[in-house]
């Protein structure tokens, strides 16, 4: 199993040392932009200003896109109504719409990997066009799923997303970098039980778990093996829980106070485990769970941890 990597400290720069100046980034001479310029005037949209990005000095384009013309990409998280209804609100109130959304184009249009809450809330109160930051790099649409630039994610969300994504990329030998291991593994759990209580699950996994070496739709089944045993670890501790309730103790924690209880590796001090081999430990402790020594002022003072339900 890899080793952890070191952290590596930051090094301290001079204020202002970096990338590009405020002139530079309006000095856009590179050609590579002229074709996406010219399907993006074919599709009904405009260009509203050419720049480079102050950072890696890339060009990019400010366009007027329609909105009918925009979707979300295919494997990120689910639309929320609420988040939704929220900046229609907020755009109705202020009459203005000032974050523009970042799009990637391909074949039948543009791909939204940042921004389709706004997107959404401008298509349903019949707006005709959003602006938006057109990236020439498709691949910018991964990288920025993968390493959650958007802020407000769940867990169940995040899990989803992620593993949506590593299925869409399944045929490709390079993957983006993903956030977290784990992320693959409960997105496998959180596909078979919608109402999987990942949050109880995640320190285990963070300690466990680990990036595989095999090109990605081959480590697919292996997540999906993964995420078996998780979902068995997770029928004994529901198991141990039911007869906690039974015995009348009562706490929105019991599932995380339950795993708690048979997760070794938070009191260890090596820094790699051998995921079958600890998986199986704390599964075993689980199927053995003593709710006789068990009384509801422990339950008390384990309160604090994810809920049951996220």
């Amino acid at each position: 199993m890899p080793t952890r990597k070191p952290s590596v400290r930051r090094k301290k720069v001079t204020p202002s040392s970096l990338g590009l100046a405020a002139g530079e980034m309006a000095e856009v001479r590179d050609s590579s932009l002229a074709p996406l310029s010219t399907a993006i005037e074919r599709d009904g949209g405009a260009i509203l200003a050419r720049f480079r990005d102050p950072v890696g000095g890339r060009p990019l384009l400010l366009a007027a896109l329609p909105v009918d013309r925009v979707e979300p990409t295919p494997f990120q998280r689910d639309v929320s109504d609420t988040h939704v209804k929220r900046l229609m609100g907020v755009v109705e109130k202020i009459g203005l719409f000032l974050d523009p959304i970042i799009v990637v184009h391909q074949d039948a249009g543009y791909w939204t990997p940042n921004g389709n809450h706004r997107l959404q809330a401008l298509k349903k109160l019949g707006f005709k066009a959003v602006t938006a930051l057109v990236v020439p790099d498709a691949e910018v649409a991964f990288k920025i799923l993968a390493l959650n630039t958007e802020k407000a994610h769940n867990l169940r969300e995040k899990s989803l997303e992620t593993i949506r994504m590593a299925r869409a990329l399944a045929d490709r030998s390079d993957a983006p970098e993903f956030e977290q291991p784990a992320f693959l593994t409960l997105g496998v759990c959180y596909e078979a039980r919608p109402r999987f209580s990942g949050g109880a699950y995640q320190s285990i996994l963070r300690r466990i778990d680990a990036f595989l070496d095999d090109p990605i739709g081959r480590a697919l089944k292996e997540r999906g093996r993964r995420g078996a045993k998780v979902l068995k670890l997770d029928d004994a501790v529901v198991a141990a829980v039911e007869k906690l309730k039974a015995k009348g103790l009562t706490s929105p924690y019991l599932k995380s106070f339950v795993v708690a209880r048979v997760n070794y590796t938070r009191f260890s001090k090596a820094t790699t485990f051998d995921f079958d081999e600890a998986l199986d430990r704390i599964l075993a402790s689980a199927q053995k769970f003593n709710i006789d020594r068990v009384r509801q002022e422990d339950v008390a003072r384990a309160a604090g941890g994810p809920p049951d339900e996220e």
